[in-house]
């Protein structure tokens, strides 16, 4: 039955395994056509084959978000076929661990390629038509952006780079009357988490060990813009905008927090 995001256009990179596929998975069953965007036409296919039985069935783009040209046929397709987005959730992202004398530049700046100019790019694209709708960016970041640890510094600066980049943006959001909100999800089980254990594992010199599931995901913490936020639950947002409601909007980022929470990948 379709619920509050019927009919909503809902962008996420990323979005075709993991984190990402399942906060587009919540879209869909609450009714809103979601676009998924990732790197693997096979993982997309998957992806919308899977999201397209619980509900509308998603447009797929397939491209390295690393470069702005792939950005760009991202953007150009969703406003080709929509004229509108309604949210744009940012996940796109996979950072190495290691130990910091063994990462060599490439590592650098492929880190900060998709996650970070990949998040600028597609924010900056999508943005006039995230106006016109009053409508929503969603920036799934990670605690390392407050809490970094020295196997984890390329994912820790990079995170801390879209956090700080977000509630910068949360400013002109406020005069735009476009939410920005950046959730930090704390230990999830997906594929991307098992390979950050053995990278970290490698560079302690240690054995990796599954992370078996945990509901640590309920962990998950939000970096707030606005302190009146319950604590918890805390996001990076503009202030309410004179004359307007932002409850529509920041329903949004509910939705994608209560994917997060909700994620249980056993293999």
């Amino acid at each position: 039955m379709p619920g509050e995001f019927k009919d909503k256009i809902v962008v996420i990179s990323g979005a075709s395994r993991g984190i990402g596929r399942g906060i587009a998975l919540a879209f869909a069953r609450e009714g809103a056509q979601t676009v998924l965007a990732s790197s693997s036409e096979q993982n997309l296919a998957a992806a919308a084959k899977a999201i397209g039985a619980e509900g509308p069935q998603p447009l797929t783009v397939a491209g390295d978000l690393r470069t702005l040209e792939a950005c760009e046929r991202l953007f150009n397709r969703v406003n080709e076929r929509f004229r509108c987005c309604d949210v744009l959730v940012n996940n796109a992202g996979a950072t190495r661990a290691g130990a910091f004398l063994d990462l060599p530049d490439a590592a650098w700046l492929d880190g900060f390629a998709l996650k970070f100019l990949g998040c600028v790019r597609l924010t900056r694209l999508f943005w006039p038509l995230l106006k016109a709708a009053q409508g929503s960016v969603i920036n799934i970041v990670g605690g390392a952006a407050r809490t970094p640890d020295p196997e984890f510094l390329i994912g820790g600066s990079v995170n801390a780079a879209v956090a700080n980049f977000s509630k910068g943006l949360s400013k002109l959001g406020n005069r735009d009357n476009v939410n920005v909100n950046v959730i930090h999800p704390g230990n999830t089980e997906t594929e991307r988490q098992q390979e950050l254990h053995r990278q970290r594992a490698a560079a302690l010199g240690r054995r990796s060990k599954s992370c078996a599931p945990r509901r640590s995901a309920r962990a998950t913490r939000v970096a707030s813009a606005n302190p009146r936020i319950s604590p918890r639950w805390r996001c990076s947002c503009a202030p309410n905008v004179p004359g307007t409601s932002r409850e529509p909007r920041s329903r949004s980022m509910a939705a994608a927090r209560r994917a997060i929470i909700d994620i249980d990948f056993t293999g």
